[in-house]
């Protein structure tokens, strides 16, 4: 079975599912499943010349996620823990990116500086991490599994780590990343650090 059809299975191609709520406290909680979501409005083809809404990057991650031709090429896995990771579209609104993971990736905490995002697992699985006070470092945990898409807005920090071997994901922002924060929490004190978007997010602590 090709991504495409395990995206879109015949049968089940009614939109039935609302968006993922971007005030979820927990995004990847809030996740949708991509078998349930159809001919999305907003794709690569048919962008709205205008900063997107979580809920619009949603339906785009789950449209590119839906045409692997637009990303399967560029899925490799990097030796020695690095993640791979390339970008698939830039303008001035949007841009769109496929990572790919193994068990050992662990982005560190982060966020988005002004820019909301959207995350849709094509396939494995990965692990998005929120901060939580009394945590500890690896805050609280909620595991993406492939098939499933989670939004969120500006203000998000949270770390992502790969859990299955061979995992790969499709990642939206807008505006387009030009700058994040990467944090430490070391005895129970958090800094940030503003890095650009080019740097592989990778712990900081």
């Amino acid at each position: 079975m090709s991504t495409a059809e395990a995206l879109h299975p015949a049968g089940d191609r009614a939109r039935v599912e609302p968006p993922a709520d971007p005030d979820a406290v927990v995004p990847a909680a809030a996740s949708v499943d991509l078998h349930r979501v159809a001919e999305p409005a907003v794709t690569l083809d048919r962008l709205p010349g205008r900063d997107l809404a979580p809920a619009e990057l949603l339906e785009l991650v789950a449209a590119v996620a839906a045409d692997p031709e637009r990303w399967e090429a560029h899925v490799a896995f990097g030796e020695g823990g690095r993640r791979h990771y390339a970008l698939l579209h830039r303008d001035a609104h949007v841009d769109v990116w496929v990572l790919c993971w193994v068990p050992e990736n662990d982005t560190g905490w982060h966020d988005h500086d002004i820019s909301s995002g959207a995350v849709a697992v094509t396939r494995g699985l990965l692990v998005e991490h929120n901060l939580a006070v009394g945590a500890g470092s690896t805050g609280v945990p909620t595991p993406v599994p492939g098939g499933r898409a989670f939004s969120f807005g500006p203000d998000h920090i949270h770390r992502l780590t790969g859990l299955a071997p061979a995992s790969v994901s499709i990642h939206a922002y807008s505006p387009p990343l030009w700058r994040m924060g990467q944090y430490t929490l070391r005895g129970g004190v958090l800094r940030r650090r503003s890095v650009s978007y080019a740097d592989e997010l990778r712990p900081l602590d």
